[in-house]
């Protein structure tokens, strides 16, 4: 449901939450207008909802908004303006399930083990792995546990952390809401009542980014599992979101993708399934390296604020992202003009005519396994480019990359595509402002 056909507004602030689900049962805010601002607060992903069993998504995602004059086929490019990480502290880890309390998916279908209620409504009664209780009977509910947790403290104005020992743990855990800074409207409970603190004094950079940005898919589904690889869990699932590959494939745009570049400076540009876009953003992280290979990372309640641009008739099946000039691999960094004269001075040594003109860009590819997943970012590289896959594969190992954004499958297919393709796409001014490129 939207309310796009509403005067569009220059300014949209976002202080609501789904639950855990993204789809088109959703309202939508705004619109906001084409070139419009987006200022959105939002609650820390993962751990948080995991351990609240109502939700029925590893999430809790801002309100989707709807923007002016964008319909089905058309993207959307979300210029990341500001962002700014507002918890005080938060805890992570590696996560194991507990066997009797979920319907074949912890994250969207969890169980009392005592009444059998399903998603339950609950409560926290003290601190450490027994402190979520079951509304309903009072029961012990929580679905998830550490096998290796951390609790963090964080600065961002001198962007660093540290972790922290079970006695400043259990302080923190004592006034969790304090520390995590939840929104006002958050649902879910602090994972800081977890108090699981298994490494201690380990200082780390903060370097803050959007773990789950993008547009509605056509069809409702947990947010978390808006990716090839995460989504793959709801194929013939036995809870009400399952649904076939086909489905899948066809509905989800991508949205979570723990991609550590998508941060302030960059431009994400997501597809189009539902009318207005309906944008929606959330799992801010404090930080991540590439790959979120312990299957979560920092995560975070904050603030971001973002500009809107509708792409008309660019069709995508998932996101195109172009990263901040430091952030791209190497291979695909513009040259100087000191190295393009020297390009140029090697074309006339050996009688070259022509040199490419090209920018940077970067395709976003899911799937259930980090091979499916390049599989599928070179082939949407392909589909949209009209370059081949063989040709794709050339650019991305000579003038890119291929990079983990998290196990078990999502990548960044990077590479140096021709300028008249970038062009032709509507995507030219966009790639030449962001990378400082006159032609």
């Amino acid at each position: 449901m939207s309310n796009r056909d509403s005067t569009p507004q220059p300014v949209v602030e976002v202080k609501t939450y789904t639950c855990g689900i993204v789809g088109p049962s959703n309202a939508m805010l705004g619109p906001v207008a084409d070139g419009g601002t987006l200022r959105v607060g939002t609650p820390p992903g993962c751990w948080g909802p995991m351990i609240t069993p109502k939700f029925q998504g590893g999430h809790e995602v801002s309100q989707p908004v709807a923007v002016a004059g964008a319909e089905v086929g058309d993207a959307v490019a979300l210029k990341l303006r500001h962002m700014v990480v507002t918890s005080l502290a938060t805890s992570s880890g590696v996560m194991s399930f507990v066997d009797g309390r979920y319907l074949g998916d912890p994250f969207v279908a969890k169980l009392c083990p005592n009444c059998g209620t399903v998603s339950p409504p609950s409560h926290i009664e003290g601190i450490g792995d027994n402190a979520v209780h079951c509304d309903v009977c009072g029961a012990e509910v929580n679905a998830f546990r550490f096998t290796n947790g951390y609790v963090i403290v964080l600065d961002q104005d001198s962007g660093v952390s540290l972790t922290v020992g079970q006695e400043v743990a259990d302080q923190l855990a004592a006034k969790a809401l304090e520390y995590a800074r939840l929104p006002e409207a958050a649902e879910q409970h602090s994972i800081l009542s977890l108090a699981r603190s298994d490494i201690a004094g380990l200082a780390a950079h903060m370097q803050p980014f959007l773990g789950n940005i993008g547009t509605t898919p056509s069809r409702d589904l947990p947010d978390s599992h808006n990716a090839g690889d995460f989504g793959a869990f709801l194929v013939d699932a036995p809870h009400q979101y399952a649904m076939s590959q086909e489905a899948l494939d066809q509905h989800k745009t991508d949205g979570h993708m723990d991609t550590n570049s998508v941060r302030a400076g960059a431009i994400l540009i997501c597809p189009v399934k539902v009318p207005g876009a309906g944008v929606y953003l959330g799992d801010m992280h404090a930080q991540q390296g590439n790959g979120e290979v312990a299957g979560h990372a920092t995560d975070v309640a904050g603030f971001t604020e973002l500009d809107v641009q509708v792409i008309k008739g660019l069709t995508l099946d998932g996101p195109i992202l172009l990263q901040r000039p430091d952030d791209l691999p190497p291979m695909a960094r513009p040259m100087s003009p000191e190295q393009r004269a020297a390009v140029e001075r090697l074309a006339r040594r050996y009688g070259q005519k022509t040199i490419e003109r090209n920018g940077p860009i970067t395709f976003i590819g899911s799937g259930r396994t980090l091979n499916d997943a390049t599989h599928n970012g070179v082939d949407r590289a392909a589909k949209v480019t009209g370059l081949s896959p063989d040709e794709i594969l050339n650019r991305a190992t000579i003038t890119g990359s291929i990079e983990i954004s998290r196990l078990p499958g999502v990548v960044r297919v990077t590479f140096l595509c021709p300028m008249d393709i970038l062009d032709r796409l509507g995507l030219g001014a966009l790639v030449r402002e962001q990378y400082g490129l006159s032609d």
